[in-house]
């Protein structure tokens, strides 16, 4: 019941330099993959190009712009910490800002609010619930922000543009984004500026190109949203507490799926859902008895808990350092997805700059895709 990727019988000798690997050599090596790319040229003579292929412009003003545009704490109510800095990295590395703003997917309008201020300029801003709408004006009246934000499906199919609006979105998801680089080439905006995020999240089957240029070259390449998840697989931002917890529960998890199988007495995964935190502060038994429930699977009055709860230990040892591997592609893929959609702006008309806002500690989520028309 130990399942391997195909890999592992082409290139034993790379499974096996990778399972030796202890748990401080894996963590370092999943938050650093250009050390690992290095590591594994030996077997893969290709990773020598990753620095190279991941190499992209660093749009970063100087840490005193930064420092000026983001809101002080004291006037960033309801905003939690990272968001008031990767707004304020982000407006910070778009200025100066001529055109009237339009902050899509605005939530309670962190973004706007820093944006009014940097530019010197009213803002609207797009969200479909209407709590945070109601939150986020209320914010912007306290402050004297002069921002405004309605309630709106940005899905919708006859929205209603702003004239002359510069479009932006900060960590808008998959479809989401992809919408608005639509609306801004329809409308012919001035100006789009997005930083893409939760690619994966579409209603199609597969990734559809939006650029000519990439249905080109993606020839028959296939790109599931289960394959795109992994362009935003990085936990490098969570604290220690957040990560410990997370392996616990994929430990858990592999656990029960081996304890599963051998109750089915069929060799294949069965998806659970998505866990209540509260579970995690219990133990394995528990753990599985809340999964056996939600599968409708009975189990026996005597269960080897400890057997399975190693077995699911066993199986996070090699599944974590197969990953890495795996996690190789994580950039790359996130690369091609944001010039995809760099081509399909600059097909258009817009002239388009790439490159990083803040720094990957900040938030892996760190691309910058900004178009000006002409």
């Amino acid at each position: 019941m130990l399942w391997e990727p195909g890999w592992v019988a082409d290139y034993p000798e790379l499974a096996g330099w990778l399972l030796q690997l202890d748990e401080t050599q894996c963590e370092h090596l999943d938050d650093h993959p250009q050390e690992l790319a290095v590591q594994v040229q030996t077997w893969l003579p290709g990773a020598a190009d990753y620095g190279a292929l991941t190499q992209i412009p660093d749009l970063q003003p100087d840490s005193g712009t930064v420092a000026r545009i983001t809101l002080a704490e004291r006037d960033a109510v309801d905003m939690p910490g990272r968001k008031r800095l990767q707004a304020g990295a982000l407006c910070a590395a778009l200025l100066p800002i001529p055109a009237p703003a339009l902050d899509w997917c605005c939530g309670k309008g962190h973004l706007a609010r820093t944006l009014a201020r940097a530019a010197g300029q009213s803002v609207t801003g797009f969200e479909w619930n209407p709590a945070l709408v109601n939150d986020g004006n209320r914010l912007a009246r306290r402050f004297g922000d002069p921002v405004s934000l309605r309630h709106q499906d940005v899905m919708e199919k006859n929205l209603t543009w702003p004239v002359g609006a510069h479009g932006l979105a900060l960590h808008a998801c998959g479809d989401l984004h992809r919408k608005l680089i639509r609306e801004v080439i329809r409308h012919r905006s001035p100006r789009l500026s997005l930083s893409p995020c939760c690619y994966h999240l579409t209603d199609q089957a597969s990734y559809e190109p939006l650029s000519e240029r990439a249905r080109q070259q993606a020839g028959n390449l296939v790109l599931s949203p289960d394959t795109i998840r992994l362009a935003v697989q990085e936990t490098v931002t969570a604290p220690e507490r957040v990560r410990i917890q997370t392996r616990l529960a994929k430990q858990w998890r592999l656990g029960f799926d081996g304890l599963q199988r051998e109750l089915r007495g069929v060799d294949s995964y069965l998806p659970l859902p998505p866990h209540p935190g509260r579970l995690m502060n219990g133990d394995f038994e528990g753990f599985c008895r809340w999964a056996a429930e939600r599968k409708s699977l009975t189990l026996p009055a005597q269960v080897d808990w400890a057997r399975w709860e190693e077995y699911g230990a066993m199986r996070l040892h090699r599944v974590r350092r197969y990953e890495l591997l795996r996690h190789l592609f994580r950039r790359p893929l996130e690369l091609w997805l944001a010039l995809d959609y760099a081509l399909v702006l600059e097909e258009a008309g817009y002239r388009v700059r790439v490159g990083t806002f803040c720094d990957r500690a900040l938030t892996p989520r760190n691309l910058l895709v900004d178009a000006i028309l002409g």
